[in-house]
């Protein structure tokens, strides 16, 4: 594909991806986010964070089955998107929810499952977007790979996190459960499916 039309493609994503953030700002000018403001805020950020993170997957398997590898080029962008919703997220619950009282937070997070596993999915995040850049893929070479493969650890964690915070209907977070496990599922079929072609070549 050519690179006029990869830049397109990325000043699309920057316009879609600055919509819900716009939306927030919005909606708050306005006074408009429900009866729980914070946990309005807090489940729109966590959501699109979510959202981003499963769309940047979704890239190795539509080389997978399309061949096509133009899309590679633009998973580093989405993940950057997923970072920044993360950490709008997490500023939400840090501010909002507990105004700056980092050793109330600190009890909140340890006490909580579904919070300690959500903060975790965060911490590892942030060696993934330090690292998304050209001249870390340069030093630290093979190291890169392994290291941004955490991000599948991280979305296991993002979606348990969900699961954990919904108290009664789990249709929502199930959807997102489902996508993840297709995604998965396609990557280790296409593993096996290598692994039998070697094994019959040898």
């Amino acid at each position: 594909m050519p690179k006029q039309t990869i830049v397109v493609i990325k000043i699309i994503i920057w316009l879609l991806a600055l919509v819900p953030v716009s939306r927030l700002f919005w909606l708050g000018f306005n006074h408009n986010f429900g009866a729980n403001p914070v946990e309005f805020v807090e489940h729109s950020t966590g959501i699109w964070a979510l959202v981003f993170l499963l769309i940047s997957l979704t890239m190795t398997p539509i080389r997978l089955i399309t061949g096509q590898v133009w899309q590679i080029q633009v998973r580093r962008l989405l993940g950057l998107w997923m970072f920044f919703y993360a950490s709008l997220h997490i500023l939400a619950y840090v501010w909002l929810d507990f105004n700056f009282l980092f050793d109330e937070m600190v009890n909140d997070v340890f006490e909580h499952p579904r919070i300690l596993v959500g903060f975790t999915a965060f911490i590892l995040t942030i060696p993934l977007a330090a690292t998304s850049n050209q001249y870390m893929m340069r030093q630290l070479k093979s190291k890169w790979k392994t290291l941004h493969q955490l991000v599948y650890l991280i979305a296991i964690f993002v979606v348990v996190h969900f699961l954990l915070l919904v108290k009664k209907d789990l249709t929502e977070p199930f959807y997102y459960a489902a996508v993840l496990l297709l995604l998965f599922g396609i990557r280790v079929l296409f593993k096996l499916k290598k692994k039998m072609v070697m094994n019959k070549a040898q």
